[in-house]
């Protein structure tokens, strides 16, 4: 079936760079002959029948902005069988013939599911601030926010060092620690605690072991939120097992997601963007589009969302080297 018409939605959370992703697919989409309409509220605004035409002009003014204009939604109806029949009914009415779906794991893997069930064509790109998406080198907004932590952190530093006291900050990325542990290098922070350590060592004895109680009388740690032991939970062993030390603690929350997205980000979801319309136009199907070593790469869903992206353990030792 020659593909006329290509729906675009994001999905999850929003990240800074989705706006710039939706533009490149528009634009490339119109400028190769394709009619191109836009999904509100991601797969639940298709269920919901919120599809529009877009035009270039939709896309006008918005490379630099940060959310997604198409906005974004969790939809618990996707995961019944009935809630993606609704879905595909809308779609086949609207005449769209294939699906660029901006997000993360949640996301591509809903569109999985969709394309198997099916049979339509759906690409996918690497909408997420964490960075988990196996198969390319970084995910659209994950750039925007290590600078943002970065500028928060660098804030707090100044509170730290005025007051000798220890400030555990939490950051977003609850099943990955590249925020956290890149982040941590960026802002010259003592330490990360990340979940890819978690079984390894207690991180916290080895840090208080290591560093604070040698020279340091101000320091930062950066946490990957965690249920069970974020920020909080540490703090309130140190307040316990090292009462001398004067303890704080700073969640930076949604602060991370927002924001005018770097050249970085803009750049990547770009190349994305016009990525996604390629891959259609040779006839992919059920990939995303990533960037590994410079280069645009088409991988297929079942290995983009598989949850072992390779955490590289030599970014440990380097923090470690520096904090001293």
């Amino acid at each position: 079936m020659k593909i006329k018409t290509i729906g675009i939605l994001t999905s999850g959370g929003d990240a800074p760079g989705m706006n710039a992703a939706i533009r490149a697919v528009t634009r490339a989409g119109i400028y190769n002959g394709f009619k191109m309409k836009g999904i509100y509220r991601g797969w639940e605004g298709l269920i919901n029948n919120e599809i529009k035409d877009f035009t270039t002009e939709n896309v006008s003014g918005i490379i630099n902005t940060g959310g997604t204009i198409l906005k974004t939604a969790r939809s618990k109806e996707f995961m019944t069988p009935e809630g993606r029949q609704k879905a595909y009914d809308n779609m086949v009415a609207a005449g769209i013939d294939a699906l660029v779906v901006i997000g993360g794991n949640g996301s591509l893997t809903g569109a999985k599911i969709f394309a198997q069930e099916f049979d339509v064509c759906c690409i996918g790109l690497p909408g997420t601030i964490d960075n988990d998406l196996y198969g390319t080198d970084s995910t659209i907004g994950y750039d925007t926010t290590m600078n943002t932590i970065m500028e928060c952190v660098d804030r707090i530093r100044d509170t730290a060092s005025s007051h000798s006291r220890i400030f555990f900050v939490e950051v977003m990325g609850r099943d990955a620690g590249f925020l956290a542990q890149n982040s941590a290098i960026a802002c010259g922070a003592e330490a990360a605690i990340i979940p890819e350590e978690s079984t390894d060592v207690d991180q916290l004895a080895q840090f208080m072991e290591r560093g604070i109680r040698k020279s340091k009388k101000s320091c930062i740690v950066i946490v990957s939120e965690s249920p069970k032991c974020g920020a909080m939970y540490y703090a309130e062993r140190v307040k316990k097992e090292f009462p001398e030390f004067d303890v704080r603690v700073s969640i930076l929350g949604h602060l991370q997601r927002g924001g005018r997205p770097t050249a970085h980000d803009r750049i990547l979801a770009s190349r994305t963007g016009v990525g996604a319309i390629e891959a259609i136009m040779q006839g992919q199907r059920n990939v995303m589009i990533g960037i590994r070593y410079n280069e645009v790469v088409y991988v297929p869903f079942s290995e983009a969302i598989r949850s072992d992206k390779p955490f590289n353990k030599k970014l440990i030792k380097v923090l470690d080297n520096l904090s001293i």
